[in-house]
């Protein structure tokens, strides 16, 4: 594992995505469901399969400022291990998966190609 950054809450718009194995699969699902009743947020599909630069299957969760300071010490207490890539909505995807992009548990390789057309 490098050097992992903690998240900062420096941005307006952010992304956690949530990532899993089938045997992690409820876990997942669990803290994802609970994070958007919790804090009133917007969840995205349960993907179960690679989608984007995401080297596992993940969830995504999308927040703001607001929620940052409550949200992420709440997924740091509750991923029971689950690795969760917190980055900045910047409008520039490879920043925002690069420089933007804090880590829970081990950090992840994002496939970043598709950022370098």
């Amino acid at each position: 594992m490098t050097d992992v950054k903690r998240p900062v809450n420096s941005h307006k718009a952010y992304h956690a995505h949530v990532y899993f194995e089938q045997a992690t699969l409820p876990l997942a699902t669990s803290l994802c469901e609970q994070a958007g009743e919790k804090f009133g947020l917007k969840v995205g599909r349960v993907h179960q399969k690679n989608v984007g630069p995401h080297p596992k299957w993940s969830c995504q969760i999308t927040f703001g400022t607001k929620h940052f300071d409550q949200l992420v010490p709440w997924l740091e207490q509750n991923r029971e291990g689950l690795s969760i890539l917190i980055h900045a909505l910047t409008g520039n995807d490879l920043e925002d998966h690069t420089i933007y992009a804090y880590w829970l548990g081990d950090s992840l390789e994002l496939d970043l190609s598709m950022f370098r057309g």
